[in-house]
């Protein structure tokens, strides 16, 4: 933002707001609309710091809006993108954050922004570097320790609801790659082993979430860190998961719920029945997910309710009022599953079929869908609705499979969609009958060659991560070079940001594309493509950048 007052800025901005406009490009500032009139500039910076460091705000509270800078315009798509499925709310009330056509916020000149640096100088401190806390905490305040395990142990206190591996799962998964999973009854309390890719990823997950709530007033959470630095996972199950192991099988041998757990659970207030909670497996009607994304409640603050994240009125940030970046919340149906009797609520076994919602469907091939959804799983069959072409059923291997897709690929952008990424009622995609119209829109891919983990103990299990700008490519035979990939990429039509070939293994590489969505849609269009001397290109997505 050019040196202007508060009054140009939103003007510039909140004029272009009144009735329909075309939304801005990605800009690194991001404008938010209607937030409550008494919000503290903390709050507003929550809504960012799960996606990267915020640089600046400008609070305009007469008007309703804010700005917020991040460091990188690829932190303000990744967040955008999120909040476009997943609208933030603020005490309660819904905000909309969009692009400013500002480029940067220059706040120096302008009053009252000694609150809003304060607030971003506390924020930045406790978020330096690779999300460790500053060379001045006590180890007792949970500063990373060289060595530290990968391993956390959790303890649900105050288990009023069910906690299922799946709701862990979704909660920690959004500060790193989970790999392992391990739920148990000790002292008659609910506890897991959960084991994260990187020692950094435990220890964000730990000093964000430890002392927080699931649910408003229950399902504390206490998190510390293992002594184990490993875990032995023998089945996959409701009780324990390897995601890198998908095929484990699922017998019941790993420790069980006791039968303190299998009473019916009571409700956290009168106002709350279970199967409010539980209703159509998700968090509907009158229950709202407060940014970044904890479950708040419309009674928080009422009688006997606390808000699951709050923040310290002009006290800034402490340590346990840190917003973690919890995305939506859903409460799976396999909740309810296994020895938990829930107030005569039927158990749901999960499926291993998905429902993808909002797709384009001038883009959109079932081969595409195959070829995306084949990052986390072995797809059997896919189905585009006939009649609802920006639908789509695919059926995975396995449920683990089907949860895994789920959790990293609902809410990305595909051929500029946000798509919705479900568990489907369904339990098998069906193929179209003999003579049946069909258009193509339903393939069998069971027999494919070109599934990821039918070879046991393949290094693809180990490899499975979020989407990214940057992808791995491998298999590259030797005559191919650098620039040969790179054209390949940019005549495709994607914009290549950086390439760089391993240094031991020129059959490996790695290569930054302009964002997110472009890389999705690259691995889509160039994975097994043909590098000629019988070399098929291999593309998946990088936990690393360049």
């Amino acid at each position: 933002m050019s040196s202007s007052t508060p009054s140009t800025a939103n003007g510039n901005d909140s004029k272009k707001f009144k009735g329909d406009r075309s939304p801005c490009g990605p800009s690194r500032v991001l404008h938010v609309r209607k937030i409550p009139t008494e919000v503290s500039e903390a709050e507003i910076i929550s809504l960012g710091i799960p996606f990267g460091k915020v640089t600046n705000l400008l609070m305009l509270k007469g008007k309703n809006q804010a700005f917020i800078e991040m460091a990188s315009e690829e932190a303000a798509i990744t967040m955008v993108n999120y909040y476009t499925s997943a609208t933030p709310h603020i005490r309660n009330q819904p905000v909309f954050i969009q692009y400013s056509n500002h480029r940067e916020l220059k706040t120096d000149n302008l009053p009252n922004q000694g609150r809003a640096q304060a607030a971003l100088q506390a924020v930045n401190t406790l978020h330096s570097g690779n999300m460790t806390l500053t060379s001045s905490a006590s180890a007792s305040e949970g500063a990373l320790l060289p060595g530290q395990s990968p391993v956390l142990r959790i303890i649900v206190e105050n288990l009023f609801y069910p906690v299922s591996l799946e709701v862990l799962h979704q909660i920690f998964s959004k500060f790193g790659t989970v790999l392992k999973i391990i739920t148990f009854t000790k002292n008659n309390q609910f506890q897991a082993l959960l084991q994260y890719s990187d020692s950094v990823n435990a220890q964000h997950a730990k000093v964000t979430l430890d002392g927080q709530n699931i649910y408003n007033a229950c399902c504390t959470l206490r998190v510390e860190f293992s002594k184990l630095t490993s875990l032995n996972v023998k089945y996959n199950n409701d009780k324990s998961r390897d995601f890198t192991r998908l095929d484990l099988p699922s017998g019941d041998g790993q420790p069980t719920l006791e039968a303190a757990m299998t009473t019916p659970f009571g409700s956290c207030h009168d106002h709350f029945t279970l199967a409010d909670v539980l209703r159509r497996g998700e968090i509907t009607g009158s229950w709202v997910v407060g940014a970044p994304g904890i479950i708040s409640s419309p009674y928080t603050g009422g009688p006997g309710f606390a808000p699951s994240i709050g923040f310290t009125q002009g006290a800034g940030l402490s340590m346990q009022s840190m917003p973690g970046s919890l995305g939506p919340l859903a409460i799976p149906t396999s909740a309810v599953t296994g020895r938990m009797a829930l107030h005569g609520i039927a158990p749901t076994a999960m499926h291993s079929v998905l429902l993808v919602s909002n797709l384009n469907p001038d883009s959109i091939s079932p081969h595409g869908l195959f070829i995306l959804f084949g990052v986390y799983g072995d797809v059997q069959r896919v189905k585009i609705l006939f009649n609802k072409k920006e639908n789509a059923l695919i059926q995975m291997a396995d449920a683990t499979q089907a949860q895994l897709a789920m959790s990293h690929l609902n809410g990305q952008r595909l051929h500029g969609k946000v798509i919705r990424v479900t568990i489907s009622k369904h339990q098998t995609v069906q193929l179209p009958r003999e003579g049946q119209e069909d258009q193509g829109l339903t393939k069998d891919f069971s027999s494919s060659p070109l599934h990821r983990f039918k070879k046991p103990g393949s290094k693809n299990f180990q490899n499975i991560f979020p989407p990214s700008a940057t992808l791995h490519l491998s298999n590259i035979p030797p005559s191919v070079t650098d620039d040969i990939l790179k054209d390949l990429f940019a005549g495709t039509g994607y914009t290549v940001k950086a390439f760089k070939f391993f240094q031991k293994d020129h059959k490996m590489a790695l290569i930054q594309l302009g964002s997110v969505e472009e890389a999705i849609q690259a691995l889509i269009d160039l994975h097994n493509h043909d590098l000629g001397e019988n070399h098929h290109l291999r593309v998946s997505f990088s936990k690393s950048t360049i």
